[in-house]
């Protein structure tokens, strides 16, 4: 059976399963796109989630461990750290080779492709039998397809969903990262009893179904509009706005959506074309794409009256580095050694408990997210989480939570109040500001690189925990506190606010020298008074020289709205 064309031969309906929202249509398959490719956030959870349990197996530990002559098996500091960290190392490297494939291929076929390459890393861990290097290797190529996911999944559906619910769409991502972690801790607590290798072997061999179901569904999903629009396919783009709208082709809201597309695409291959780097105009080669395609471009303009790409490539960085700084991934990957250490005698059990807190509140997560911004959020978050850390160390520092078991109790409540606002606030909230901030052109590159930047902290914080707690036992809580108010300080001055907009006008936002981030909030493209005059007409739309003139007097170059303003924008480009 051949996959379904996204090409068109004339204006198609595709029913009337859609709802409206804000007075706009939006359809019912571009939640089942979500969720589709979701799937790829389940497998990142369901991988990470496992290991926890997996290394305090009976059998694995016999197999992998190190042990003494009384037959008590362990693992060391150095083996713990590498099986569980060589995964972000393979998740670095797959989400810095993903923005290629993604941008040559397409954003499915990508995804089909590293389904195919994480599951060759879970047959190289199921056939392990005595060498833990072995397994962990299986942990590292596994990885080369988890972070490929982990930044082509946001960009895929960033790209795909009406702006209206982007919000809530791309956040649930986040969602099945929190289901795969939870449905990890419950089959390994199924599977614990199992005598023997089964007991490990079944827990990471389920991962098959997640890739497969992941790697063909996808197939049958629309591709990317902008990606189809910037690779010559306008009639494949207008397909795909008309099947998540569940509307005809030829709508006008379908029109004003790809025209929008159109529009800013050519204003950026106008730029791509005279680029100016250092004062004088670059040169392209045949390609006609070196000056604004190279990874270097995603670090040109950093002040107000640029692209500010280059700006916007370090604050994702930034923000996906203090999502790792959290410490979120403390509880998750060493959190059944961490409740063990507590006095808990059923460590599983408490895993399963923060697992069930963190997904449940993510529900709450993306209607906060889409409800009230990506800023405010971030910024209580950060203080919320903050406050609970600090409590958690305080308490475990104070006394010892194994002969006090109301300290231990105190512990655990900290913890998962701690995951409540985490799961509500930066857990979704990063990803879908990943899958927004980013301009078309570089939008996979500076996807990968934010995203690298999330799985090395990853990497050094799963490797060098065992070693740290260790040292500090429970005051590493206190290192997290303070990472968590710096985070809610980067947001209030650096994040611009890009709720209820399209990605073409969020792009003009980063652009425009009169906005900034504290602000932002406030900010709306030219032409209308307000972000809510954009829900109530989605018509085409062009500024008029009055605007354009307007916005950039007194300001410095800015840029008028995705529909007419490329000679403005052209000026934008001078670092």
């Amino acid at each position: 059976m051949g996959l379904p064309s996204t090409e068109s031969s004339g204006p198609r309906s595709f029913g009337a399963t859609h709802f409206t929202l804000h007075g706009l249509p939006i359809g019912i398959f571009s939640i089942l796109l979500a969720l589709m490719a979701s799937m790829g956030g389940f497998i990142f959870g369901y991988d990470t989630g496992q290991i926890s349990d997996i290394l305090l197996m009976p059998d694995f530990l016999q197999r992998f461990g190190q042990c003494d002559a009384d037959g008590l098996c362990r693992f060391s500091n150095v083996r713990s750290g590498l099986i569980v960290s060589l995964l972000s190392i393979g998740t670095l490297i797959g989400a810095l080779l993903g923005a290629p494939i993604a941008d040559f291929l397409g954003r499915r076929y990508a995804m089909s492709i590293e389904c195919i390459v994480f599951s060759v890393g879970v047959v190289i861990q199921i056939a392990s039998f005595e060498a833990w290097y072995q397994f962990a290797i299986g942990r590292l190529v596994a990885g080369f397809g988890v972070g490929a996911l982990s930044a082509a999944v946001p960009m895929y559906q960033a790209e795909t969903a009406p702006p209206q619910i982007r919000g809530t769409l791309t956040g649930t991502y986040q969602l099945f990262i929190t289901f795969g972690i939870l449905v990890a801790y419950a089959i390994s607590i199924g599977t614990r009893s199992i005598e023997g290798a089964g007991s490990w072997r079944t827990v990471v061999g389920i991962s098959f179904v997640w890739a497969f179901i992941l790697g063909v569904g996808i197939l049958f999903m629309p591709e990317s509009p902008r990606w189809s629009a910037r690779h010559g396919r306008p009639e494949a783009a207008r397909t795909a706005i008309a099947k998540v709208r569940a509307i005809p082709e030829d709508h006008p809201i379908v029109e004003s959506e790809l025209e929008e597309i159109l529009a800013s695409l050519e204003v950026e291959e106008g730029l791509a074309k005279d680029l100016l780097y250092h004062g004088e105009v670059q040169k392209v080669n045949p390609s006609g794409f070196v000056g604004t395609r190279g990874w270097l471009a995603c670090f040109q303009g950093f002040t107000r009256g640029t692209s500010r790409v280059g700006y916007r490539t370090l604050l994702g960085m930034s923000l996906q580095s203090l999502q790792q700084l959290t410490g979120a991934n403390y509880f998750f990957y060493y959190g059944a050694t961490v409740f063990e250490s507590v006095g808990i005698q059923d460590s599983f059990v408490t895993q399963i408990i923060l697992g069930a807190v963190n997904f449940v509140c993510t529900f709450g997560g993306l209607y906060i997210m889409e409800r009230f911004g990506r800023r405010g959020p971030l910024i209580i978050g950060g203080i919320w989480q903050s406050m609970w850390l600090f409590v958690f160390a305080a308490a475990g520092t104070a006394k010892d939570p194994t002969t006090d078991s109301g300290i231990g109790k105190l512990m655990i409540v900290s913890a998962c109040l701690f995951i409540l606002g985490y799961a509500m606030t930066w857990a979704p909230g990063i990803w879908i500001l990943i899958g927004e901030t980013f301009p078309t052109q570089t939008r996979a590159k500076q996807g990968a690189l934010s995203t690298a930047a999330n799985w090395l902290w990853n990497f050094l914080l799963a490797f060098f925990t065992p070693f740290i707690i260790s040292a500090i036992n429970f005051r590493y809580g206190f290192v997290f506190a303070a990472c968590n108010l710096l985070g809610a300080v980067v947001v209030w001055i650096f994040l611009y606010e890009s709720s209820g907009m399209s990605l073409e006008n969020v792009d003009l936002m980063y652009r425009d020298a009169s906005a900034n981030a504290i602000t932002s909030g406030r900010w709306a493209p030219p032409g209308y008074d307000s972000r809510a005059d954009l829900e109530a007409e989605r018509k085409p739309r062009r500024v008029t020289d009055n605007d354009v003139e307007k916005q950039s007097a007194g300001a410095g170059p800015s840029a008028g709205t995705a529909l007419g303003a490329e000679e403005a924008r052209k000026e934008d480009i001078t670092q």
